[in-house]
């Protein structure tokens, strides 16, 4: 199995921890999307990533498709007892709100940065960044506040895939647009990535 695609982007890091979460073997081709355009395209022509190789030679895109692969491998290896979807329904539903909202704050600020670092300055939009600011703003306030109703301690035996993409999304949009977000305002949030960052399955993965 093979997963290609930089680190720096959270939709490669989440697909990353989760399959050292998970203890799923697997080899990591940075491959860039920008610098080797070309080299990316001979696995996969669209240019999209994350791409998985499985290891029947089939190429899957999409982090969360391919998140949906990886926990049928776990559970067709054997590894039942290991799981990062939450077994009781609400907490399910639970999970899937984090990981939307963190997908949703993750989207805005790429598009932040494409914006301000691939569009020359004179054609950039205002409105339209002040727009995507919001959302991405928006989408955070509701991680914290999900947080904070329902505290998490971050540990390896709890990771789910909620939970990974809530500290990815966070550690993210900090190192891309720092000050942005402050901390000061998403104490909860702040707190359980930053625990999180200390795990084995995310320290095997740095972003930088």
């Amino acid at each position: 199995m093979q997963l290609i695609g930089m680190l720096d982007s959270p939709y490669v890091r989440r697909v990353a921890v989760a399959l050292h979460a998970l203890d799923i073997t697997f080899e990591h081709q940075p491959v860039s999307v920008f610098r080797q355009f070309d080299d990316f395209a001979h696995t996969n022509p669209i240019v999209k990533a994350p791409t998985l190789v499985t290891d029947e030679g089939v190429v899957l895109m999409d982090s969360t498709l391919i998140l949906q692969w990886i926990e049928l491998c776990a559970l067709r290896s054997g590894n039942t007892g290991r799981s990062l979807t939450p077994c009781a329904s609400a907490d399910q539903l639970h999970d899937l709100r984090l990981a939307g909202l963190a997908l949703a704050a993750c989207e805005k600020t790429v598009q932040t940065v494409y914006e301000q670092q691939l569009r020359p300055a004179e054609k950039q939009h205002a409105p339209w960044l002040e727009r995507v600011e919001r959302q991405r703003n928006t989408a955070f306030e509701l991680l914290e506040a999900e947080l904070q109703r329902m505290p998490m301690q971050a540990g390896s035996e709890s990771l789910t895939h909620g939970r990974i993409a809530c500290a990815v999304a966070w550690s993210f949009t900090q190192l891309l647009l720092p000050g942005c977000v402050p901390e000061s305002r998403h104490p909860a949030l702040a707190a359980y990535s930053a625990a999180a960052e200390q795990l084995p399955a995310f320290v095997a993965c740095p972003q930088t």
